[in-house]
């Protein structure tokens, strides 16, 4: 059996399971024992549809779809109706990971571009300082100046030049995402023109020997923003590919899917942008030594790299319970 005849053949229960589902959110009091079986029996059949599509199907949408109708169903049969706070907690402890894994070359391919752009504006730059000005906008150039990076934290630009590095980044990050609608083209050109404004100011400061002082303000609260960056432009070009190429559903259908997981995903970055903006606060602009910030942004990826391993962990042990008790 092909996708295709798969998906057409058992389309209509799921369907009715996600019915159902709906139903049961909104209010229980009209509910019957006789939907309460059927229910019962519509998740048992999308469970076994789940194992099937898991091992023949692992990488089609179908499969993630699956998950998703499957893991509603049993947190309705089994868990009834987790308090909002264990949803919260549920979303970005497990499900947030596992949409990360479920597109990391996305994500991947996101980082791509923005490098792309990085490095074609730095070597630009590197070439000719004053190309630093046509690139980047006039209010964050002129806060530009090598002499005074490094310098005492209160006489120096560099809070200023990175207040506006993180709105933009902000900025970004919410475009990113929504831009999937226009088949990823604006997802593309927001990832490489970020990317080259990064790229002009490496490239500046390294013509003036600031290099390592530059990066020092950058890559402790830098490193978080770009990974929510990478995260939102990820989502986005996902939602492009699957609107280019929507294979055996309609646009429609991968708009509305695409649509509510690039949502999900933009969410999950919240709070990294948080993370980034405290440490921005307290941390970039001080006068601890350049070492020290380093030793934060190392940190970071720490961080980052606990939280995913964590994460993937609590995810195979919610799916190998759900598996168990389907």
């Amino acid at each position: 059996m092909n996708i295709r005849q798969f998906v057409k053949q058992h389309r209509d229960s799921w369907k009715q399971l996600e019915t159902y589902i709906t139903t049961l959110l909104k209010s229980r009091k009209h509910i019957t024992g006789h939907d309460i079986d059927q229910f019962h029996a519509l998740y048992q059949k999308a469970a076994h549809h789940l194992s099937y599509s898991q091992t023949y199907f692992p990488d089609e949408d179908v499969t993630d779809y699956l998950n998703e109708l499957v893991g509603k169903a049993h947190n309705l049969l089994y868990k009834d109706q987790v308090s909002s706070m264990k949803q919260v907690r549920y979303f970005f402890s497990t499900k947030f990971v596992g949409l990360l894994l479920e597109q990391w070359k996305f994500i991947l391919i996101a980082m791509l571009l923005f490098l792309f752009g990085g490095v074609a504006s730095f070597i630009s730059v590197l070439n000719d300082p004053l190309h630093l000005y046509a690139i980047l906008p006039t209010d964050v150039g002129q806060s530009v100046d090598p002499d005074q990076l490094g310098a005492n934290s209160g006489s120096i630009d560099s809070a200023l030049m990175s207040t506006e590095i993180m709105t933009n980044n902000i900025q970004v990050a919410i475009l990113a995402f929504a831009s999937g609608i226009t088949f990823g083209i604006l997802t593309i050109y927001l990832l490489v023109y970020n990317g080259i404004m990064i790229g002009a100011l490496a490239g500046f400061f390294w013509h003036y020997g600031k290099s390592y002082a530059f990066w020092a303000y950058i890559v402790p609260h830098g490193i978080v923003e770009l990974t929510a960056i990478f995260i939102a432009g990820g989502a986005g070009l996902l939602m492009g590919y699957k609107l280019f190429v929507p294979g055996p559903y309609t646009r429609g259908y991968q708009l509305k899917q695409q649509a509510k997981r690039s949502v999900q995903l933009f969410l999950g970055t919240i709070p990294l942008f948080i993370i980034a903006g405290i440490i921005e606060g307290f941390i970039t602009p001080t006068n601890l030594s350049l070492e020290i910030k380093y030793i934060v942004a190392f940190l970071t990826v720490i961080g980052l790299i606990l939280y995913i391993m964590i994460g993937s962990m609590l995810l195979r042990k919610h799916n190998t319970k759900a598996s168990l008790d389907s």
